[in-house]
């Protein structure tokens, strides 16, 4: 079976295609045969796709004045050139998509019909930055390879089982009834980690009080108990919860009257300053990428300082909310690029919990570890770092409703 795999982002295109031969599913991930990323943040009026398959590397630049044109155009790299991997694409069984949104009608992997596809439309103005991206990619799909299967994995899908005191804000009732709650993100990520994290200390999922951190550009906590998510720091949008890479995070929000009141400023410029000027690119004014704010540490320079101390101690101040929600804990668990590879962000966030018995064994911190336990044999917590495969995850959900 071939399958392939659409994650939408708000500036990009990821896709995979993934051969599986067995008539079982493998019980670990399978590497893809290609890989396609459309970065539309390098150049202002053009992206540039990198294509990777057969061990060869391609960079082309993309010159069109429609993104779901581009679609097609990765696509044609699967059946030519050096990137070639099948003969034609009507090869390819299944499609699968990342939908950041699906509010809380969907809590599985969902066959994408019509009727699906108005209702990630109509979530639009709840994911402005992400869901008209995928329907560019379903509808590019539909161009493309006609009727083949398409299904969506919503993000939002793993976070319904999160109780209704947890999940509504106390506003007015009426707005509840309207759906103004608290949705969570990253869900793919969260529940992949979690079902990862009982394989590697071979323990049953629902024995286990897990506290999943997905530290990336965006930044989500979830609260995970006998394989549930039961908190999360996300909330009606991406945008509620830890301090990111360009979001703020939460804030007072007497600020954004204030700012209205006293500046000014629209409702545009608003989702603007705290979508894409905050967290540690505003706060550094450097990047919002955790490596840089790390370089501007070492040369001592103090708002990288401050940026990356804010960081740490909202991401501890969160930790420490999903620990009372869960009552205990088994295992934290880091993953994402920043989860997965910043050494000090571990190192910090695990400082002061020496009285839960958590203990992090630094050279095993230090050792490059990839889906592995590095804390110390005597903690009474286990820290594991894990590789996310988002990708991996919806190929599975792909594979089974096809099976």
């Amino acid at each position: 079976m071939k399958i392939l795999v659409l994650n939408a982002g708000s500036s990009s295109q990821k896709s995979c295609l993934y051969r599986i031969e067995e008539t079982t599913l493998p019980k670990h991930p399978l590497k893809p045969i290609w890989t396609g990323h459309i970065d539309w943040t390098v150049a202002e009026k053009e992206g540039i796709l990198t294509v990777k398959a057969n061990d060869i590397k391609q960079e082309i630049a993309l010159d069109v004045v429609n993104k779901s044109e581009a679609i097609p155009i990765m696509l044609n790299t699967l059946i030519a050139g050096k990137t070639k991997v099948i003969e034609q694409l009507s090869e390819i069984n299944v499609v699968g998509h990342r939908v950041v949104h699906g509010g809380i009608k969907y809590t599985d992997a969902t066959k994408i019909t019509p009727e699906v596809k108005a209702k990630i439309a109509e979530l639009i103005p709840l994911a402005p930055n992400h869901n008209p991206a995928h329907i560019e990619g379903i509808e590019a799909i539909e161009k493309v390879l006609g009727n083949v299967l398409q299904v969506a994995m919503f993000d939002t899908a793993f976070h319904q089982t999160i109780a209704l005191e947890n999940a509504a804000y106390p506003l007015p009732f009426e707005w509840l009834e309207k759906g103004i709650r608290r949705y969570g993100f990253h869900g793919i990520s969260h529940e992949y980690c979690a079902k990862r994290a009982a394989e590697i200390l071979n323990r049953p999922l629902s024995s286990l009080k897990i506290i999943n951190c997905h530290l990336g550009n965006g930044c989500s906590l979830t609260a995970i108990k006998d394989g549930k998510s039961v908190d999360t720091t996300m909330g009606f949008t991406p945008l509620e919860g830890l301090m990111m890479g360009t979001r703020s995070g939460s804030i007072d929000p007497a600020i954004l009257i204030y700012l209205m009141r006293e500046y000014g400023l629209t409702a545009d410029e608003l989702n603007t300053l705290l979508n894409k000027e905050s967290g540690l690119k505003g706060v550094s004014g450097i990047s919002a990428d955790v490596r840089a704010i790390l370089e501007g540490m070492k040369a001592h320079n103090f708002r990288a300082q401050l940026a990356f101390d804010m960081y740490i101690h909202r991401l501890r101040s969160q930790i420490g909310s999903m620990l009372a929600v869960l009552g205990g804990l088994d295992a934290l668990i880091f993953t994402a690029g920043v989860g997965e590879n910043a050494v000090l962000v571990r190192e910090k966030a695990c400082e002061g919990w020496d009285f839960l018995g958590l203990k992090l064994d630094k050279i095993k911190n230090e050792s490059f570890p990839v889906d592995e336990d590095i804390a110390t044999k005597d903690s009474s917590v286990r820290i594991l770092v894990i590789h996310t495969e988002e990708d991996w995850a919806i190929a599975q959900q792909c594979w089974q409703l096809c099976n």
